[in-house]
């Protein structure tokens, strides 16, 4: 039976639990701001120590023998990679008389089609007359490389159609001697070969006159697409406001700095399987979330409500551990100093039986090293434990941390209550915590979280909670007190939670 719950509660649990990777995101939203506000002062940072080199902006108009009112811009996007060639880059370093490499140059301009036939070219210089300069040279060399491809283009077609005309009338030559030869010949023979050679000459003389025409056509095409490159915006310099740029520059390294923050920050939280909803902590631990405490304090109605939620939450434990046979322990883990003040708290509440004594095996025995206050519990250390006499009623204090002495734990109490901060320990190691306490046979009162989520709706009651860490509760009966009966097993019945919002406690 219980095998078969498990291999229902794995197929039901999904792979990435959405839910919970907000929640953690959005608890640690102290590291993505500020890995969003470093993107900040580094891209206006950036804005002011590396400033935009002086640009100049240059439009060309270029014309083409292929255009066509549905070309998708292949023939611009081709002018655009012509333009960064060494060739044209040479010519235009040429113009400039500057001792430039090409390569070098190259990496100092760009162009870009901003239509079918409009090249736009930027160039960056030392100065705004530089930059205009080199725009203007690097714009004429393109015109000038553009121009003569056309005039190549077109006078090797020409060229090429009047070799055919050529061949043609030396053919038409031969013909029309072939005529003369014929014309003194009689036959019936003769009669026909004559009429073939007439045809043959009518076909190659309009063969030729077409081949001039074409010819003719092809060169006189060519001014109109020479006329039609040119530049039509002068180079001139860009004028940017440093103001502009740095604001830019820090939208973007804000924009940046979030991003890569979210996306480090979700990475961190999956990989860390750190629970913080109450349903992944009760569910882990195998014991129920009974008070929830927020661990920050912000403005005097916050601090009341928390100062309300401390006071029911000791009344509650308050209850619980006179109602127990057993001593009660409280184990902290990622919390110390609110367990420190829960404890101060219990034991006060506690003092109004009879004499309370709080050990202290919290790492750097905090509570025993601190100097009390009048009317505050005798604080022993750990150690002194076993010297504590039996008639006075004894707290525990210690902790669950990682290197914890999981046999000392029951000199604490054999029922303990886990202070756990939310999002503090990975899944491993409260399962580890939930083992270790079921093996040492102490017995889990409940589970109270520090700073939760004040978003989390979720429930924090484990149904087969008993089943773990609980199960030590079940296996033992309680001690006999001193009249010789036994007293109740008594659970909070109410949980203390302070929402982290401005709605009321419920």
């Amino acid at each position: 039976m219980t095998t078969s719950t498990t291999a229902q509660s794995s197929a039901a649990a999904p792979l990435l639990d959405l839910q919970a990777l907000v929640v953690a995101v959005r608890r640690r939203r102290r590291f993505w701001c500020s890995v969003g506000l470093l993107g900040l002062l580094v891209g206006a940072a950036v804005a002011v120590l590396l400033p935009a080199p002086p640009t100049a902006v240059a439009k060309v108009l270029v014309a083409h023998q292929e255009d066509q009112p549905n070309d998708p811009g292949t023939l611009i996007r081709t002018d655009a990679a012509l333009l960064q060639t060494t060739r044209i880059a040479d010519r235009a370093l040429k113009s400039l008389h500057s001792p430039e490499e090409p390569e070098d140059f190259m990496r100092d301009y760009s162009g870009v089609g901003l239509t079918n036939n409009v090249l736009q070219i930027t160039v960056t210089g030392a100065s705004d007359a530089d930059a205009e300069a080199r725009a203007e040279a690097l714009a004429d060399a393109f015109v000038a490389d553009h121009v003569k491809r056309i005039q190549d283009a077109a006078n090797a077609e020409a060229k090429a159609l009047l070799a055919q005309r050529d061949r043609m009338q030396g053919e038409l030559a031969k013909v029309n001697k072939s005529i003369g030869d014929g014309s003194s010949q009689s036959g019936p023979t003769a009669s026909a070969d004559l009429e073939s050679l007439f045809a043959r000459r009518a076909e190659l003389t309009s063969r030729i006159t077409d081949f001039s025409q074409r010819a003719a056509e092809a060169r006189i095409g060519t001014p109109r697409l020479v006329a039609g490159t040119r530049i039509v915006d002068t180079p001139r310099a860009v004028r940017s406001s440093p103001a502009r740029t740095a604001a830019t520059d820090a939208v973007v390294g804000l924009v940046l700095g979030l991003v890569l923050g979210l996306a480090a920050a979700a990475i961190g939280s999956v990989v860390a399987d750190r629970p913080v909803l109450r349903r992944d902590i009760a569910s882990n631990l195998g014991a129920p979330v009974i008070a929830e405490l927020p661990r920050r304090r912000r403005g005097s109605v916050r601090r009341r409500r928390i100062r309300a939620a401390h006071e029911r939450l000791t009344a509650s434990l308050a209850r619980t551990a006179r109602g127990s046979a057993e001593p009660v322990s409280l184990l902290e883990l990622g919390c110390a100093g609110s367990t420190s003040v829960i404890a101060l708290d219990l034991a006060r509440a506690l003092a109004a039986d009879g004499p309370v004594v709080v050990v202290d095996a919290l790492p750097g025995s905090r509570l025993a090293r601190r100097r009390p206050k009048p009317g505050d519990p005798a604080v022993v250390g750990g150690e002194r434990a076993a010297a504590v006499p039996h008639q006075e009623r004894r707290l525990g204090v210690g902790s669950v941390a990682p290197g914890t002495a999981w046999n000392d734990l029951q000199h604490l109490g054999t029922r303990t209550v886990l202070v756990v901060r939310a999002g503090h320990g990975s899944a491993a190691w409260l399962h580890t915590v939930a083992r270790q306490l079921a093996d040492q046979r102490i017995a889990v009162i409940g589970v109270v979280l520090i700073d939760p989520d004040p978003r989390d709706r979720t429930d924090g009651t484990p149904w087969d909670g008993p089943n773990t860490a609980v199960r030590g509760r079940n296996d033992r009966p309680a001690r006999p007190n001193g009249t010789g009966r036994l007293r109740a097993e008594q659970l909070p019945v109410r949980a203390a939670r302070v929402p982290d919002s401005d709605q009321e406690a419920r």
